[in-house]
C-alpha cells in the first residue's frame, strides 16, 4: 500500500473517532507500512468497534493481541491489537498503555477471538483485562508463580517440576542450579571460531595439535 493511501486511511480513522477519543489518542503514525494508533484505555472498546464497523475501514479480523514489557517506563506495558481488513487488504495496529495494577477493558465482545488472546497476555505478562468472561492461565500451570514474559522474570523460573517415583506424583521444588550455570566465563562456540588459526572452539584447546607425534 502506498504512503499516500496510508495517510488517507490515517486521516479517515481520526475523523470517524469521536472528539473525546481523538483527545485521548497519544499517537497516530505510519510505521513499517501500517497505521499505528495509541489510544487511552477507556476508549479501546469504542475505537476497535469503530474500526470494525466503519465500511471504509472494515477491520473485521483481530489477527493477534499481545503484550510488550517496558520495565523502566511508568506505564510499563503495551497491549497491542493487530487488525486486518480482508476486503481492503489493510492492516492496523492499536496500542494501549497500562501499568501493573490498572486493568484494561476486555474487547472479547468486539472480537470473540480476543478472549483467548487476553488470557494468554494475562498469563504471560500479568496484564489484567476487566470483564473478560474467563480470565484464567492458559499456557502455564495452575500453580505457576509469576508471569514468565516480564523482563524481570528469571530465565530459570522459581520452581522446577518433576515426577517423584517414590511419591508417585508430580512435585514442585525450588530451582537448583549447578555452578557451571552460575558463572559464564567461557566463550560461545561462535566466538571461539575466531580465536585461532586453525579455528579452535572452546574445549578443543586440550586436543593435541594436528600432526603432533604420539608418545
Amino acid at each position: 500500500m502506498t504512503l499516500e493511501a496510508l495517510n488517507e486511511l490515517k486521516e479517515h480513522v481520526l475523523a470517524v473517532l469521536p472528539p473525546d477519543a481523538i483527545g485521548e489518542a497519544t499517537g497516530a503514525e505510519i510505521v513499517h507500512g501500517e497505521l499505528c494508533l495509541t489510544v487511552g484505555r477507556a476508549s479501546i472498546v469504542m475505537v476497535l468497534t469503530r474500526l470494525r464497523d466503519d465500511p471504509n475501514c472494515a477491520f473485521t479480523c483481530l489477527v493477534d493481541l499481545c503484550g510488550v514489557d517496558w520495565p523502566a517506563r511508568e506505564q510499563r506495558f503495551d497491549v497491542v491489537y493487530n487488525l486486518l481488513s480482508v476486503t481492503a487488504n489493510l492492516r492496523c495496529r492499536v496500542k494501549v498503555q497500562t501499568d501493573e495494577e490498572t486493568p484494561v477493558p476486555s474487547v472479547a465482545e468486539v472480537f470473540s477471538a480476543a478472549g483467548w488472546f487476553e488470557r494468554e497476555t494475562w498469563d504471560l505478562y500479568g496484564i489484567y483485562f476487566a470483564d473478560n468472561p474467563d480470565l484464567r492461565r492458559l499456557l502455564t500451570d495452575y500453580g505457576f508463580d509469576g508471569h514468565p514474559l516480564r523482563k524481570d522474570f528469571p530465565l530459570t523460573g522459581f520452581v522446577e517440576v518433576r515426577y517423584d517415583e517414590e511419591q508417585k506424583r508430580v512435585v514442585y521444588e525450588p530451582v537448583t542450579l549447578q555452578q557451571d550455570y552460575r558463572t559464564f566465563d567461557f566463550l560461545s562456540p561462535w566466538e571461539g571460531m575466531t580465536r585461532g588459526l586453525p579455528p579452535v572452539a572452546p574445549g578443543d584447546e586440550k586436543a593435541a595439535p594436528a600432526g603432533a607425534a604420539e608418545g
